[in-house]
């Protein structure tokens, strides 16, 4: 099975380059080797079942370590 995996970071900053807590996220989430679609109000992620679960905790960690203070997280079966 595959999963979507959409998550915002904050602060929300719209001016200017996207914060460390985004970029980090980011980052984690395409060296976890899954397709990723960074937008500006969030960033979407898909990937095989075990790819996805396996790499959620190391997005969040490094939005966090990049100073995030709060992550939205929503993941649901791809279409």
């Amino acid at each position: 099975m595959r999963l979507v995996a959409e998550f915002t970071t904050e602060p929300f900053d719209v001016e200017g380059s996207p914060p460390a807590h985004a970029t980090e996220a980011l980052r984690a989430a395409e060296e976890a080797g899954l397709d990723c679609d960074f937008g500006p109000l969030g960033t979407l992620v898909r990937g095989d079942q075990q790819e996805v679960l396996a790499a959620l905790p190391k997005v969040l960690e490094a939005a966090f370590s990049g100073g995030a203070s709060q992550v939205t997280l929503q993941v649901r079966r791809d279409a």
